[in-house]
C-alpha cells in the first residue's frame, strides 16, 4: 500500500486484508489473555502477530491489539503500554526508544469522506515515528502522519498533521474543514 492508496472493498487485496485481520484477532485474543509473567508464550504470540520476534529489548504490556501486526515494524527499547491499538495495514514505524502511553491509537486506515465513496473504498497512508518520541496517554495518531525526533505528543492529542522534530503537540483538532 502507497501513501494515500486506495483500496476497493470486496477486491482481492480487501479480501486478503480481512484474512489477516481476523487471524491478527485470533492472536492478540489468545496473548490477551496470557498471564503476565508468561514470557515464553508472549514472545511465541508476538512473533506471530509481527511476522518476525520482537526487537532487542522492546516492551509491549497487553493488552495489545492490531489488525494486521505484518505491518508494524519497531525500533529497539520501543515501550508500548497497555491497552494500545494498531491498526497497520498501510504500515506503522516507532523508532528506537520510541515510549507510547496506555490506550493510545494509531491509525492507518480509514474510509473516503464522500458520502458515495464511503462504502466502496478504503483509504491509508503509513505512520512514521522517529526516534525518542513520547506519545501520551489515549494519543490518536493519524494517517500519513510524520512524528520528528524526540517530539512529545501530549495525553489525549489527536494527531492529523505531522509533528516537527523536539516539539510538544497538544488538544483535539476537531474542527470542520469541509462541508458537503
Amino acid at each position: 500500500m502507497t501513501d494515500d492508496h486506495l483500496m476497493r472493498i470486496h477486491s482481492p487485496e480487501f479480501q486478503a486484508m480481512a484474512e489477516r485481520v481476523l487471524r491478527a484477532t485470533e492472536l492478540t485474543s489468545r496473548l490477551n489473555v496470557l498471564p503476565f509473567d508468561d514470557e515464553a508464550g508472549k514472545a511465541e504470540l508476538f512473533e506471530q502477530i509481527l511476522g518476525r520476534p520482537l526487537p532487542a529489548r522492546a516492551t509491549i504490556y497487553p493488552p495489545f491489539y492490531t489488525d494486521h501486526g505484518l505491518n508494524l515494524d519497531l525500533g529497539e527499547r520501543v515501550f508500548i503500554n497497555q491497552n494500545c491499538t494498531f491498526l497497520d495495514y498501510a504500515g506503522i514505524r516507532l523508532g528506537e526508544r520510541v515510549m507510547v502511553g496506555p490506550k493510545a491509537t494509531f491509525i492507518t486506515m480509514g474510509h473516503p469522506v464522500d458520502p458515495e465513496d464511503r462504502r466502496t473504498w478504503l483509504s491509508g497512508a503509513p505512520i512514521d515515528v522517529a526516534e525518542n518520541v513520547w506519545i501520551g496517554a489515549g494519543a490518536t495518531i493519524l494517517p500519513g502522519v510524520s512524528i520528528g525526533r524526540d517530539a512529545v505528543v501530549a495525553a489525549g492529542a489527536v494527531v492529523a498533521d505531522d509533528v516537527p522534530a523536539a516539539s510538544l503537540v497538544t488538544g483535539g483538532k476537531a474542527t470542520v474543514r469541509r462541508k458537503w
